[in-house]
């Protein structure tokens, strides 16, 4: 039963054997068809094609890269030739900046100092007529005869001080601060002398021996602040100067801008506590017995405007040794300064400055090493300013703007004597 149900079943289903054979051979050439369009070989003309395509997009790639290279050598000139003008302007830039802090440092300066009277500070800084230079003369509270000295000598007085800034450009100011008692008796002694004479810069400084290094920066700061000038000098109350000389000597440096200018020397770093000069911070110089690096000496220096604005804009971080003229020199060490030595600055008193003199070499200053100034100046600087003086019309007939030294109009001639 099982058997022939089966049986029966599966005829029912069983194809013809003519349509099987139909459906293999429709199957064996459709297989046909579909293989040869899959493996068809393209001809010479599509490969041709195909290549010059090719060749073609490498040649562009080529000079893509020519012009790229092009381009960058172009780029590389243009840097390089445009370096000098970046150059350029970086420094204008930073001269700019330069300016801009000293401008505002000079504000803040005169501002904050109570001392300097209130004309001063009402000036605009920017209008500010150009000087020759301005001097200023250390002096002390107790010094009141030495200023007198000086003053009966070659500082001019009254009108003709005035004279002096309008016409040749020189300022002239005893330096002085303030005493530890602000508005005692010192500080009244000297308010009296400045309205009788008008020739005191007051300094926002307390006065001692020990402070000078600090004095000499606040001068500086200040000088620069108030007066535009083309040199700075700081000089102590017993030296003679001669105006018209120191004038024409420093006209040889006006196109320096950082310029250093005095008696050069190297002194001894003296260790040894309670000896004159003694300076504590021996230790930073070496070993025991060491010189200090050049400086110029203490009596007389001069600094251009570059390096007194550099004083005033640094003077926070500026360094104090215990000997001012130390101080000065080691502000400038690491930066582009021209020292200059000139013996002009430091003769001896008569017969050395006398002799040059009379050989036509009139002395710059004038004072004897061995008291680091005149010695009893205040009886002495009469002789020295009659013997080694200049004529006493060179600094009203020369011309500081047009003059050389080598020049006829600027020779300097000895002063006349009785």
């Amino acid at each position: 039963m099982y058997v022939k149900n089966r049986g029966e079943y599966a005829s029912k289903h069983v194809l013809p054997k003519k349509l099987a054979i139909l459906l293999c051979f429709a199957s064996f050439f459709a297989g046909m068809f579909f293989t040869n369009r899959m493996w068809m070989v393209p001809d010479a003309k599509s490969i041709v094609k195909k290549t010059s395509r090719t060749g073609d997009e490498q040649h562009v790639d080529c000079d893509m890269k020519i012009k790229v290279l092009k381009n960058e050598d172009n780029s590389s000139r243009g840097i390089s030739g445009s370096q000098h003008s970046i150059e350029t302007v970086d420094k204008a830039i930073s001269d700019l900046e330069i300016k801009l802090m000293a401008a505002r440092a000079e504000r803040e300066t005169v501002m904050k100092d109570t001392i300097i009277s209130e004309d001063l500070k009402n000036v605009e800084l920017t209008s500010r007529r150009k000087y020759l230079m301005v001097i200023g003369i250390n002096t002390a509270f107790s010094s009141r005869k030495r200023r007198d000295s000086v003053r009966a000598t070659w500082m001019p007085q009254g009108g003709k001080l005035k004279q002096l800034e309008e016409e040749k450009g020189i300022i002239i100011r005893f330096i002085i601060g303030h005493s530890s008692t602000s508005g005692g008796i010192l500080d009244k002694a000297i308010e009296a002398e400045e309205r009788m004479h008008g020739d005191f810069l007051r300094l926002q400084h307390v006065e001692g021996y020990l402070e000078l290094s600090a004095k000499t920066k606040t001068y500086f700061s200040t000088a620069v602040s108030l007066w535009d000038a083309e040199f700075y000098v700081k000089v102590d109350d017993d030296v003679h100067v001669n105006l018209a000389t120191l004038g024409m000597t420093l006209t040889e440096h006006r196109k320096k801008p950082r310029v250093y200018i005095g008696c050069m020397k190297s002194g001894p770093v003296l260790a040894r506590k309670g000896v004159k000069y003694h300076e504590p911070e021996y230790w930073k110089f070496g070993e025991v017995g060491n010189k200090y690096f050049r400086h110029a000496t203490g009596q007389l220096y001069v600094i251009s405007k570059d390096l007194a604005t550099y004083i005033l804009i640094n003077q926070d971080v500026l360094h104090k040794y215990a000997n001012e003229d130390v101080s000065l020199g080691s502000w400038f060490i690491g930066l582009d300064v021209e020292h200059v030595d000139d013996r002009r600055l430091c003769c001896g008193t008569p017969p050395d400055c006398e002799w040059k003199a009379q050989a036509g070499n009139i002395c710059a200053a004038s004072f004897d090493w061995k008291c680091s100034g005149i010695c009893r100046s205040v009886e002495r600087i009469m002789e020295v300013h009659e013997q080694c003086g200049e004529d006493k019309n060179a600094l009203w007939t020369t011309n500081f703007v047009q003059t050389t030294r080598s020049s006829n109009s600027g020779k300097i001639h000895m002063r006349e004597q009785a």
